[in-house]
């Protein structure tokens, strides 16, 4: 019976990862590179392209890789024990602006990107893996899969309500503003994903097949659950990630920047805080919630069409500041279906993992959970690409000006840009979901 301390444990490992370096890679990301650091739109869409062609490489390759190490701290927890500097000072790196030429930025940003998606991945494959490990009991994997959703979405509150404070306080240029936050919330992922290798436990022993072998990755496409979960999880990551890409551009151009209401600064990050808070809160009832509609499947169901439901209403909200509290409403409205499926998400990958050591005899967990955390990155960065792409293609230009090193950002169409935002944030979403429930249909998993 695991103890609640590792629970917690567990749970501060997607704090780190889920709640701080990937909340602000997908909420910040795109309008930093484009607004602050100088990248231009074709620019910004190409490297999270390439960085997810990256990534269709490495995240098998580090499940096969993590199913066959040994050591003193077992088969998972060394990758968070030993990555955990590294993931925090990357990312620190990322936010940080270097004065260089369009060309420098250019290398400095795909550089760095590159390298920050692989530790990410050799961090966070092991971490998803963990679950297979730490418990054969499936209520119990429920539970430890709730206190981590619990825990990415309680510090993404954290992290994105205090961003715009914590600007204000550091003063000086935006540039300046997130290379600090970033060496700050680098330092706290390291922290935090230290204390997850030391909490956590692994209790089960993986049926090893020692040598390796492409015959796990080829089993893999025989696995159907594992085909239609990855698929799902896919989706699940453009729905989020359309959204959060785009809710900076929402507020600066929708909305004409920051709304005060009642002295509460409302930029992107505390506009999407909302949305975080009400997952944390169901996220946490997910596991009654299962119960009750008695299985994951039917649970999913019933959370994609809340928010089906949700982001087509969010359209139909008048683009104006005094509707602030009606479009945090909805966000709010959505978030209650984010919140039930996430938990379900990871818990499905444990059974598909469970399907695949019975059927093969020989544990393939590492890799199965990687394919959830390449979905994770395939889903947010290819929706943050195609915003990047969709906002071009509506009149929206940025680059750096070579003589004098200044980000310059011109609209060239100010409606078209206006529209597709709008439309970035809730119509494509919805469209998504519409996928998400013809899958989980599907899915073939009845537990």
């Amino acid at each position: 019976m695991a103890s609640l301390k590792e629970k917690i444990g567990y749970a501060l490992g997607d704090a780190a990862a889920g709640g701080i370096t990937w909340k602000i890679m997908s909420i910040a990301f795109p309008l930093f590179f484009t607004n602050v650091f100088g990248l231009t739109v074709a620019d910004t869409a190409t490297l999270m392209l390439i960085a997810r062609m990256f990534d269709v490489v490495t995240d098998p390759l580090m499940g096969s890789l993590a199913d066959r190490t040994q050591s003193r701290w077992g088969t998972y927890r060394p990758w968070l024990i030993f990555g955990a500097v590294p993931l925090g000072l990357i990312f620190a790196l990322l936010l940080y602006t270097p004065d260089f030429g369009p060309v420098g930025k250019r290398i400095y940003a795909y550089s760095l990107y590159l390298l920050m998606m692989a530790v990410y991945t050799a961090v966070n494959v092991p971490y998803g893996s963990l679950l297979g490990v730490m418990t054969d009991d499936d209520n119990e994997k429920n539970q430890f899969s709730s206190f981590r959703m619990v825990g990415a979405y309680a510090m993404g509150f954290i992290t994105l309500l205090s961003f715009p404070y914590l600007q204000k306080m550091v003063g000086g240029t935006e540039a300046h503003q997130y290379a600090v936050l970033g060496a700050g919330f680098g330092l706290l992922a390291t922290v935090m994903t230290l204390a997850c290798g030391f909490l956590t436990k692994e209790r089960l022993k993986p049926i090893r097949a020692e040598k390796f072998s492409f015959r796990p990755f080829a089993d893999l496409f025989k696995n159907k659950p594992w085909i239609y979960l990855t698929l799902i999880g896919i989706c699940t990551n453009f729905f989020n990630g359309f959204r959060y890409a785009v809710a900076g551009y929402l507020l600066e151009y929708c909305l004409h920047g920051d709304v005060t209401v009642s002295g509460l600064i409302i930029n992107y990050t505390v506009f999407m805080t909302f949305g975080e808070v009400t997952c944390m809160i169901f996220g946490g009832l997910s596991p009654k919630f299962t119960e009750w509609i008695g299985s994951k499947a039917k649970a999913f169901t019933v959370a994609a069409l809340i928010c089906l439901v949700f982001s087509v209403a969010f359209f139909f909200i008048p683009m104006d500041p005094k509707y602030i509290w009606l479009m945090i409403a909805v966000v709010i409205l959505t978030s209650v279906g984010v919140g039930l499926y996430s938990p379900l998400l990871w818990s499905m990958y444990a059974d598909v993992a469970d399907y695949a050591t019975e059927k093969n005899g020989t544990s393939s967990t590492g890799l199965i959970f990687s394919s959830g955390t390449m979905a994770q990155k395939f889903g947010t960065a290819i929706s943050g690409s195609l915003v990047a792409l969709f906002l071009g293609l509506s009149g929206f230009i940025s680059g750096t000006d070579p003589a004098t090193g200044q980000t310059i950002v011109t609209i060239t169409n100010e409606e078209s840009v206006r529209l597709m935002v709008w439309s970035l944030f809730s119509l494509f979403p919805a469209a998504i979901v519409l996928v998400m429930i013809f899958l989980i249909k599907k899915y073939p998993i009845k537990k």
